[in-house]
């Protein structure tokens, strides 16, 4: 179960795509509960019972799919980018709903999705580059805060939300300039070495 060391290489570029695993399954049906989620949500004006069981469940289906590669060694290049994309996917629909219904600061919600879409547009200059990056602690410790406010909004508890998303998205882009620091680190080496 441990987490620790580099990818394994069934996950890296270059490898199969192996799409039929028991962890690809779940997130097949992660990916197939979020438009369930959205509407079930704006049913409800975004707050109740069902919308937010439902985030709840997609979201722990991501420590689900990685316990079943673990268990499974099931490991595939399909699960390695399945797995961010349904996160964003999850991530940008409880932004949605959190917006329409104003159940926490817009502003906070802007700098998230700010945040995120700054990631995803870096992410394919970087490894069009050579760069390597990997999730760092404070990008790993971020989610938790920023994910759990999305569902704190969706039970109705403003205030605890909004706490929340602050802690997350300050964590978060701690981890985004992290990253930027790394990315120049490698970028500078490579240039020097040539």
């Amino acid at each position: 179960m441990d987490r620790s060391g580099p990818a394994p290489a069934a996950t890296l570029a270059g490898q199969p795509l192996r799409p039929w695993t028991i962890p690809n399954a779940i997130g097949y049906l992660r990916l197939a509960l979020i438009p369930v989620f959205v509407v079930v949500a704006w049913q409800t004006d975004g707050v109740g019972t069902w919308p937010a069981v439902l985030f709840a469940v997609i979201s722990w289906g991501d420590y689900a799919d990685g316990m079943a590669a673990r268990l499974t060694g099931q490991y595939s290049r399909m699960g390695a980018l399945l797995d961010p994309l349904v996160d964003r996917l999850l991530v940008v629909a409880g932004v949605v709903v959190c917006w329409e219904f104003d159940l926490i600061p817009r502003w906070l919600l802007a700098v998230l999705v700010a945040r995120e879409l700054a990631m995803l547009a870096l992410a394919p200059l970087a490894l069009r580059r050579g760069v390597e990056l990997r999730i760092n602690w404070w990008g790993r410790l971020g989610v938790w805060p920023a994910m759990s406010s999305l569902f704190f909004a969706l039970c109705g508890l403003r205030s605890v939300a909004t706490v929340l998303l602050a802690i997350g998205v300050a964590m978060l882009l701690i981890a985004s300039a992290a990253y930027v620091r790394e990315a120049a680190a490698q970028l500078r080496i490579g240039g020097t070495s040539t």
